[in-house]
């Protein structure tokens, strides 16, 4: 193992120049992290700038490290220490494996504490992860958990409606049951309380937005169109695929016989996406949504939960990432309602279906973004181009001189009359003088003025405030 591979990397890695036997938790922490997350291996003998210093007596560490892992660790991880020697120093690479038990608790002073890895930091558990990973070491999942929601409370018009529909197939009252909806003494679970018509849990809300321009920085106007919806995920599938159908323009290309359709998005690519979205959020994650930003050149599509397998990243190979089921009843039910492929395979198509586009280039293919804790889609608008963004800016630079422009007039409007409200009468120049104008531009100023009079001709002309002064301009 290159040791230099290792040093820099940080949520799978941690270095300590030493092992702090008397203050064990400054790398326990990381050890319970790892094992609540998805493993790691931590480095005794680099210093924090990544240069070997090596142990003075590595064997002896060995045995403190594997002692306090087993009386502080609970319960206890699988791990894995090895030497590497560099030279004249010797280093210890301890590997965590991820843990089949979670949560995996650092235990001292009569406290229990969990750690997950946020980046290159290994931080307490918060209540939300905490549940999830209780749930993951109890081997269950959120949407088959039982509600508090009795079933002859519900109505599931929508999820009877759709399954006729897309299956030829009647939806029996037994089906609750055998779908992993129901529990045996009629309580709802998750997945079936979040497939009610009036789902009861509310924050399975999808928020669509048509935006006016590229980002959502602030402007004349922000947004063109938005809509909050609500109900059964049947229903949020729906009603956002619709949005998204209703902001899409189709550029079209004639043929011998016919023409060809040029959507801006592939129909099948949405549908995944959003699917994708609703089946595997988080929906532990009680103050997030599931978002749709359409944008003049992208769809992006948000959804609370990064991958279940925490994989981070952009460059990552979707179309050979393994199938994992954050919401594995909600991921059947949606399989049997011949949404998704039970076999995961949703990326790939998202990705064919762009490549088999008539309008497709290699720039304009599908991004997926994976963060701690959060997921998104980004599906590039095949019809945009850049130069109709560098016109739209254009306008918009244009309409913005235009209104400082009239925004200047106003001001300088505004100068000449509390220049004539304190005189009686001035000729042009001296108002130019006063203005700061040139004599020609304060004349053109003048004549544009309804509240001014001119009074006089030629070189004797004066201007005035209308109504004010009764002399004429023969007594000038």
């Amino acid at each position: 193992m290159d040791i230099k591979k290792l040093i820099g990397e940080t949520t799978e890695y941690d270095k300590k120049e030493a092992v702090e036997t008397k203050r064990p938790k400054s790398w326990c922490k990381t050890v319970s992290a790892f094992a609540n997350g998805y493993g790691g291996v931590l480095i005794f003998g680099v210093a924090d700038d990544d240069n070997i210093v090596g142990l003075d007596d590595a064997k002896h560490d060995a045995e403190a490290i594997s002692d306090i892992i087993k009386n502080r660790i609970d319960p206890m991880p699988q791990v894995h220490l090895s030497y590497q020697n560099y030279g004249d120093k010797t280093i210890i690479l301890l590997k965590v494996a991820a843990g089949t038990e979670p949560p995996y608790y650092y235990k001292a002073d009569g406290q229990l504490i969990a750690y997950i890895r946020m980046g290159n930091e290994s931080v307490p558990a918060s209540t939300h992860h905490l549940r999830e990973l209780i749930l993951r070491g109890a081997n269950m999942a959120y949407d088959n958990l039982p509600s508090s929601f009795k079933v002859e409370n519900m109505a599931f018009t929508k999820l009877r409606s759709v399954y006729k529909q897309r299956t030829g197939n009647d939806f029996i009252d037994t089906d609750f049951v055998s779908f992993g909806l129901v529990t045996d003494d009629g309580r709802l679970t998750n997945a079936g309380a979040l497939l009610a018509d009036e789902t009861p849990i509310r924050h399975s809300r999808v928020f669509c937005t048509r935006w006016n321009g590229i980002d959502k920085a602030g402007g004349v106007i922000d947004a063109i169109d938005d809509e909050e919806y609500s109900g059964s995920l049947i229903i949020l599938l729906q009603e956002a695929y619709n949005f998204v159908l209703r902001h899409r323009q189709k550029a079209w290309k004639k043929t011998a016989d016919s023409r060809i359709e040029l959507p801006d998005y592939p129909d099948r690519a949405v549908l995944e996406g959003l699917v994708n979205a609703l089946i595997h959020r988080d929906y532990l994650e009680v103050g997030s949504e599931v978002h749709v930003d359409i944008f003049d050149d992208r769809l992006e599509i948000y959804s609370p939960g990064g991958m279940i397998d925490g994989t981070i990243g952009e460059n990552i190979d979707w179309l050979n990432v393994s199938s994992k089921r954050r919401n594995p009843t909600l991921a059947d039910v949606f399989g049997r309602l011949r949404y998704m492929d039970r076999r995961g395979s949703g990326f790939r198509k998202i990705i064919d279906d762009y490549q088999n586009s008539q309008a497709y280039v290699g720039s304009k293919c599908p991004r997926i973004i994976s963060k701690h804790g959060e997921f998104s889609l980004i599906l590039p608008n095949l019809n945009y181009k850049k130069s109709a963004e560098k016109n739209r800016q254009k306008k918009s630079a244009e309409k913005n001189r235009q209104k400082k422009s009239a925004k200047k007039v106003d001001v300088t409007i505004k100068i000449i009359e509390n220049i004539l409200s304190n005189e009686s009468y001035l000729k042009s120049k001296e108002i130019a003088i006063r203005a700061g104008l040139s004599p020609s531009r304060t004349r053109d100023y003048l004549r544009t003025m309804t509240i001014v009079e001119a009074v006089g001709n030629g070189r004797n002309r004066v201007y005035r405030l209308t109504g004010v002064g009764n002399e004429s301009s023969d007594s000038l």
